[in-house]
């Protein structure tokens, strides 16, 4: 007897529809056979679906059965298939009747007692069985929250594989999980941090507003303990919120990883993400047997840190460099390639020397000028020129950490920012270009236009203070993101002063 049933699959950042078909024969001895390119955890799903098939109360099919997994000529991985496989066996040994398979698309991982387990990638597969017309999806209790975000089909959460067969065999009533989108999503749009909660740097902190208007990467330099880190954690803070359709593609990727939860199953907030100096590049920007998002696609629409910047292995940061020119990373393999999204934000932090301590007064650096000049060599050049900004962070003194100055919120520095990318958005309406970050040479041309006293500035800080040719129009481009935060439409010397302020890797005799 034949059964068809209808599940999913992930492929990249996406979902695609899968017919499980199950045929069973009967026979003196029990064989099974999963073909369609199954990976080893759909192979060994036989043995999780007999048990749980024993285990509630059914019996173990006794025959010949052949499970096709189509179309077959994609890879599958995951245990998520388990419970349709089980309930595709009941149907096909006549345990359960039903008409049904074909409204419903199911995952779920089955334990040996017969509980559904919860899978990575349901949002994913909700989005795909809305378009592919389906009425609704069973899935994992666990995962029913995360499916339910997504309008237009109906999500079912069952908690073990006698619910789920009664629901199919149209034998129990279960009511559609339902939940209030926007309701969720203002809940969890909260920051746990806030910029006034940093004491002093109030140079770095208009640093870190420029960069965020403009979209500009940043570099922070500093001794250990002069809040680099805490910093970069207030600069989702001050971005622009999150839309809905942003929130939902950011939460995509947060599921095919499985970084949700039952409680945290919509991403409201811009993402964070600070990897460990020894990430590799797999774990960075994706890839593995079955590629999977890395670190710079998990901070896709919010932040990547890097902090001790030249403790990352130099090849591992070099493949940063796709993402950040293009808001996107590919990964190729045999089989094909995948695209994943990763228009992030970079921030760095870095230790002046190896020792930490070369720009600070308070504590003496016993690091010797060649040993400076090989630790600020790890960053390579290319990597640098996407950097626009890079400034000091100094050690706090006790006069600062001691002050009730409490210093703007994150909000109204975020309602600056904001207005400043609004004037950049209907600067660049009907172009590629979405900021002032990402203007071209031909863009720099055209909106950057300088007056005598302000090319006179900037010609002093190219022949006098050192400034490298290559900082050339990144001095324009914070310049322009500058006046934009004034409100101003032309560019001044002034705007060029506080841009110069900003290369301070540009300025300093150890590169």
């Amino acid at each position: 007897m034949l059964s068809q049933v209808y599940s999913s699959a992930i492929f990249g950042i996406d979902a695609y529809i899968m017919e499980i078909e199950v045929d069973f024969s009967s026979a003196r001895e029990r064989t099974t056979v999963i073909v369609g390119l199954p990976d080893a955890a759909v192979k060994e799903s036989k043995d999780r679906v007999f048990a749980a098939i024993k285990n509630s109360g059914f019996s173990p099919p006794q025959g010949n059965t052949t499970v096709n997994l189509a179309p077959a000529d994609i890879k599958k991985e995951g245990p998520g298939f388990d419970l349709p496989i089980a309930l595709g066996l009941l149907a096909a040994t006549g345990q359960i009747r039903t008409t049904s398979f074909r409204d419903y698309v199911i995952v779920g991982e089955l334990a040996l007692n017969g509980r559904v387990r919860p899978v990575k990638g349901v949002l994913p597969v909700a989005v795909a069985a809305r378009d592919n017309g389906k009425r609704g999806l069973l899935v994992p209790a666990e995962n029913a929250a995360e499916s339910s975000i997504v309008e237009g089909i109906e999500t079912y959460p069952v908690h073990d594989l006698v619910q789920a067969s009664k629901f199919v065999a149209g034998e129990i009533a279960t009511q559609p999980l339902k939940i209030d989108l926007k309701e969720v999503f203002g809940q969890a749009s909260s920051y746990p941090i806030d910029l006034n909660d940093v004491k002093g740097q109030e140079h770095v902190k208009r640093a870190l507003e420029v960069a965020v208007a403009g979209s500009h990467n940043i570099l922070m330099i500093g001794p250990p303990g002069a809040g680099k880190t805490m910093l970069a954690k207030c600069i989702p803070t001050i971005i622009p919120e999150m839309s809905m359709e942003e929130a939902l593609e950011t939460t995509k990727i947060h599921s095919i990883v499985g970084l949700l939860t039952p409680k945290n199953y919509l991403v409201a907030t811009r993402p964070f993400r600070s990897p460990h100096h020894t990430v590799s590049y797999v774990g960075l920007v994706g890839g593995g047997t079955f590629p999977k998002p890395g670190e710079v696609s998990l901070a896709h629409n919010g932040v990547l840190f890097l902090d001790e910047l030249p403790e990352f292995n130099r090849n591992v940061l070099e493949v940063l460099r796709q993402p950040l020119e293009e808001g996107s990373v590919t990964i190729v393999r045999a089989v094909g390639s995948l695209t994943f999204p990763a228009n992030f934000m970079l921030a760095a932090a870095m230790n002046p020397c190896p020792c930490g301590y070369f720009t600070d007064p308070r504590r003496e650096c016993r690091c010797t000028p060649s040993q400076i000049h090989r630790y600020m060599s790890r960053i390579s050049g290319p990597l640098l020129d996407r950097v626009d900004i890079h400034v000091d962070v100094p050690a706090l003194r006790y006069k600062e950490l001691a002050s009730e100055y409490a210093g703007e919120s994150s909000a109204q520095v975020a309602e600056r920012v904001n207005e400043a990318r609004k004037v950049q958005r209907e600067r660049f309406k009907g172009r590629r270009t979405f900021s002032n970050g990402a203007m071209t040479s031909r863009h720099i041309k055209e909106f950057c236009c300088l007056d005598q006293e302000g090319r006179d500035v900037l010609k002093m800080a190219i022949t006098e203070l050192g400034i490298s040719a290559r900082a050339y129009d990144r001095i324009l481009k914070v310049s322009r993101t500058i006046a934009d935060l004034e409100g101003v439409e032309n560019v001044t010397a002034h705007h060029i002063s506080e841009a110069i302020q900003y290369r301070t890797l540009d300025r300093n005799l150890w590169l």
